[in-house]
């Protein structure tokens, strides 16, 4: 097995848990398979940098001196705000000779200020997802994955999508057994798929400004499994169902039958992920009716199928002791 040489790029004003949550999932990979990853860190001219939280990170070298990378990783952080012209610069060399690249949180604008993103899908915090698509149009911005793979290119939303990005990356290199294990060792699941979405249906929507819609909302969220139609949302707020939709969309961003759709979605995966009910129960109680309805509703939002889900996501029952 040949050894991945992962180097990790330091700035000052980088978000620690971009940096520590990868390094933690390759170095836990590298203790179990040993020789598997040989993880490096580097900044431009070799000096400590100071992180958006105060933390000091001590790099092992200069970026210059930095052994060549099979995985090239970029975290993110207030540093790329005002991206360092020399940092981009070496990023424009370099990016191309990696047979991965990888972006944690805002790392991806300064992959896209190297022109490193250009023709590929790409993701990244939700908050910096209109800059990235309006500084870079040649970059095909997703704002809903947690992560995002486009051929060597990997970019991930932020912060703990950095871990779960890194998992996949490690399933992918050394197989399901070993970051199954690093996972359970970090209590994280295995691996949350790519393009499950970075907010909750309750967090995607804004909250409505008036009263009754707000408690429309708050039903919804309650009772997934009951009559969330136009007509039967409307009549609880006491309008007609055109002012209705007209009024939550204005409100809250999004249709009625989206934030449904969301909630519906979002209350049968914990149900899978948390109970022992059949898929027939879950999807009867998540609104869904039947199990086909409820499969079909997965396949197009998460690319997976209720019971796939369930095996990726519901805990590993307790070991029985000896």
């Amino acid at each position: 097995m040949a050894q991945r040489t992962v180097l990790v790029v330091l700035f000052d004003g980088v978000q620690s848990l971009d940096v520590t949550g990868p390094v933690e999932v390759f170095t836990g990979a590298e203790v179990r398979t040993p020789g598997s990853y040989r993880i490096r860190t580097a900044s431009l001219d070799g000096a400590p940098v100071r992180t958006s939280s105060g933390l000091t990170v001590v790099p092992d070298s200069a970026l210059a001196a930095a052994p060549a990378a099979h995985t090239l990783l970029v975290p993110g952080g207030q540093g790329t705000r005002r991206p360092d012209p020399a940092l981009v610069d070496w990023l424009r060399a370099h990016g191309p000779r990696t047979e991965r690249l990888v972006s944690v949180c805002t790392g991806a604008i300064l992959l896209a200020a190297a022109g490193l993103l250009d023709g590929h899908r790409a993701t990244t915090h939700w908050a910096y997802c209109d800059r990235l698509a309006r500084d870079h149009p040649a970059v095909d911005v997703d704002p809903d994955p947690i992560y995002v793979r486009d051929g060597r290119v990997a970019t991930s939303a932020g912060v703990t999508s950095g871990i779960d990005l890194e998992l996949a990356l490690v399933e992918e290199d050394l197989g399901r057994d070993v970051a199954l294990v690093v996972a359970r060792h970090l209590v994280v699941f295995l691996r949350r798929p790519g393009n499950q979405a970075q907010f909750s249906a309750q967090l995607a929507a804004q909250t409505a400004r008036r009263e009754p819609l707000r408690e429309v909302q708050q039903w919804i969220t309650e009772h997934p499994d009951d009559d969330l139609s136009v007509e039967a949302l409307a009549a609880r707020a006491a309008l007609s169902p055109r002012h209705f939709a007209r009024a939550f969309q204005a409100e809250t961003g999004t249709t009625p039958g989206r934030y449904v759709d969301r909630v519906r979605l979002e209350h049968a995966r914990r149900l899978l992920e948390d109970a022992g009910d059949g898929v027939e129960e879950v999807s009867r109680a998540s609104g869904y009716g039947t199990p086909e309805a409820m499969r079909r509703a997965f396949l197009k939002a998460l690319g997976t199928t209720p019971a796939e889900y369930r095996r990726r996501f519901s805990p590993a029952p307790a070991a029985r002791p000896r």
